[in-house]
């Protein structure tokens, strides 16, 4: 009796590992040196000088077309930043910071009387966000989350990010 109980707590173990998943990747391949994001077509691209490692579909903020100017327009920003910051906690599965604004963004939203906005994130699209259509975010990039997990493990704080029309 003692050994069937034991056998049975050994494959509970064995069954347990084998479903648990880590939203944490190793990558070990070449360098993503920059990252961009083309709107129109709504496809990121991670690469390593000129040749793409990897390509995703994206979901972009819930105005899709223009530049991001103010806090609250629903616009996804373009122009050329800097990936700043990670959330490993993110609501939204994983998330990668991009440094909006920077200092034009700051000047066009002061002479409009208003903030920038900010928190502009690469991050994934959990299940509680997944009936917002393709454009739901307030500004941000968003993938499914299994992509996000290789954008995370890929890309690096300091990685230049290109958003483009």
């Amino acid at each position: 009796m003692r050994a069937i109980t034991l056998l049975g707590a050994l494959l509970s173990l064995m069954l347990f590992a084998g479903c648990s998943s880590s939203k944490f990747h190793n990558y070990n391949g070449p360098e993503v040196t920059h990252v961009v994001v083309q709107k129109e077509a709504r496809r990121l691209y991670l690469l390593n000088g000129s040749q793409v490692l990897k390509s995703y579909k994206v979901g972009l903020g819930f105005s899709p077309e223009g530049h991001k100017e103010v806090e609250g327009d629903g616009r996804t920003p373009e122009g050329n930043y800097i990936i700043d910051r990670r959330n490993p906690n993110s609501e939204f599965h994983l998330s990668i910071g991009i440094s909006y604004p920077n200092v034009e963004d700051i000047e066009r939203a002061r002479a409009l009387g208003k903030s920038p906005g900010g928190d502009i994130f690469i991050h994934g699209r959990p299940r509680k966000y997944r009936d917002g259509g393709r454009d739901w975010t307030a500004g941000c990039i968003a993938v499914k989350d299994r992509h996000m997990e290789e954008i995370y493990a890929m890309v690096r704080d300091g990685t230049p990010i290109s958003i483009r029309k």
